[in-house]
């Protein structure tokens, strides 16, 4: 473990850094203090949330490593279609708000499957639907670890990959504290408290590179073109030459909010359909304001930090040091751009550890109610046992976590998290959409939408050139998780563009096929709560 010249003071950093866990540990156990022990408030905070809270810890959430640290990278060095990331993000909230967010709040109760399989034989729905939300929290945590390792190990001046490793170990060991002490009620606190500090700290860094330039948009994108001698940063298809390619990352974008598990778990806390509308509206603003933030932090970030480009790529964590380095090198900084590097890096680790922690509740969710007492115990668990259930679960999914974390730590993280989107948009919201709005849709239909959603999604990215150089290839892809490997015969990093419509086809191929006939009674009953809340705040006749 070597010490190098790096941002600001180590010692000071670390300072910060303990600060806001302690800080953030506080409120967890202070709110969560007299909370009951029962499944619904280790779920779903008790649904206790009002929308504006929720909206806020929805942003939270959803404003994670990738959107602070991987997005203002993928900008500082590809500019224009960096910035596509940030539009895709965005967009897809439409999606969730006009389709998902009001009936999955109505006619769920505390996990994606309890909509998926409402009308549908629950034991294979159940299983189906809790693999998927297993694989996509897996991947997504491999996007923050990787974002952790990378933050700290260049703001506590440790360079090597076992110092790397050491935070994500570190990092994993806080996670599983988050979660097991504070429960969803817990996490959502800290989601709030981080989308405010994030949110502000990036409003703050934006007005002060603007302020650098003249309050000139114009004028920060021609700097950075001139930092870097790349003029292609204000123009598309610098990243995505090929159009198919660009087309399946929107796919993937656009369509994977809506069926990621961690983020349709966040309407269960809210106590009716009219706050699930309010808190998607929130959100909305909320990280829409944030990701035009994005876009003049990664300009700013290629043409403020010294040496640009090549600087940054030198850094631990390589792109996704853009915006702590520009924190530290913000024009007049002096002694508070040290300080104020400090705070944002202390925020950025404050989202990892949030978003984790959202991550993490939602998969020992997603395994201890939906295979554990569904699936294993008949739906007739002891509700002790399962609460057990839930936290071992904790426990394995942080060790998984920070196994991958420590492979995926070179990759962009919001690179990482696109991967995560498009197995959601595959696996999961055909089979919501075709479960909430098709009567006829059965439990054939929803397996096979499930699983070949997953399946192709999965092993399109194992052959891609997100994880091995293409075959055929002379020189090893850097980009890839296992450069010197050459298996990808995919060629496109995003598997969405074929594996998205494979899943809607197959849902509809399996329910046609099938000679289950359709409980119209129950399709009525889901019509009849998803669209009006009717019944929602029952338990579920399952």
């Amino acid at each position: 473990m070597i010490l190098l010249e790096t941002l600001g003071n180590p010692v000071f950093n670390i300072v910060i850094f303990a600060l806001f866990v302690v800080a953030t540990l506080t409120v967890v156990i202070r709110v969560t203090a007299n909370q009951s022990k029962a499944a619904g408030s280790f779920y779903t905070g008790g649904a206790s949330f009002s929308g504006t809270q929720n909206g806020f810890a929805i942003a939270g959430d959803y404003l994670s490593a990738a959107s602070f640290l991987g997005i203002a990278g993928a900008i500082a060095f590809n500019g224009y279609d960096g910035l596509l990331y940030s539009i895709g993000f965005l967009v897809a909230w439409l999606v969730a708000l006009l389709l998902v967010a009001e009936p999955l709040r109505n006619t769920g109760k505390y996990t994606m499957a309890d909509v998926l399989s409402f009308r549908m034989q629950q034991k294979p729905v159940r299983l189906a639907a809790a693999f998927s939300t297993l694989a996509i929290s897996f991947f997504y945590l491999l996007a923050q670890m990787a974002g952790a390792g990378g933050l700290v190990s260049l703001l506590l001046g440790l360079s090597g990959d076992m110092a790397q490793n050491i935070v994500i170990v570190i990092v994993g060991i806080l996670m599983i504290a988050y979660v097991l002490i504070g429960g969803m009620k817990g996490t959502t606190w800290v989601q709030m408290i981080k989308a405010v500090l994030l949110i502000a700290g990036a409003g703050i860094m934006t007005v002060w590179v603007l302020a650098a330039f003249g309050f000139n948009l114009d004028a920060v994108m021609g700097a950075a073109v001139e930092a870097n001698d790349k003029p292609q940063m204000l123009a598309p298809g610098d990243k995505y030459k090929d159009p198919l390619g660009f087309i399946s990352l929107s796919i993937a974008l656009v369509l994977g909010t809506a069926g990621l598990p961690h983020v349709l778990m966040r309407f269960y806390t809210v106590p009716t359909a009219k706050e699930a509308r309010k808190s998607v509206t929130w959100a909305i603003g909320l990280i829409g304001a944030f990701y035009l933030f994005t876009l003049v932090l990664g300009y700013g970030a290629a043409a403020l930090v010294p040496g640009g480009q090549q600087a940054i790529n030198g850094m631990p964590g390589k792109a996704n040091a853009a915006a702590p380095a520009l924190a530290f090198f913000l024009p007049g900084g002096g002694l508070g751009g040290q300080i104020f590097l400090a705070v944002i890096a202390g925020v950025a680790f404050a989202t990892i550890l949030a978003v984790v922690a959202g991550l993490t509740i939602t998969s020992s969710a997603s395994f201890a109610h939906d295979i554990y007492n569904s699936v294993m115990k008949d739906g007739k668990a002891d509700p002790a046992a399962e609460m057990k259930v839930a936290r071992n679960t904790v426990l394995v999914i942080g060790a998984l976590a920070i196994f991958g974390g420590i492979f995926a730590k070179s990759m962009n993280i919001a690179f990482l998290v696109a991967l995560a989107f498009a197995v959601a948009a595959s696996a999961n919201l055909p089979s919501i959409l075709y479960s909430l709005y098709w009567k006829r849709f059965n439990t054939q239909g929803s397996l096979w939408s499930i699983y070949s959603g997953l399946i192709s999604a999965l092993g399109l990215i194992i052959f891609s050139p997100a994880v091995s150089t293409p075959i055929g290839r002379a020189e090893p892809l850097a980009s890839a998780m296992f450069p010197g490997a050459s298996f990808a015969w995919f060629p496109y990093d995003n598997p969405a563009i074929v594996s998205v419509p494979l899943a809607f086809f197959m849902g509809w191929l399996g329910t046609v096929l099938s000679n289950e006939k359709p409980d119209l009674g129950k399709a009525a009953e889901m019509e009849v709560r998803s669209m009006t809340g009717a019944g929602a705040d029952g338990a579920i006749a399952h």
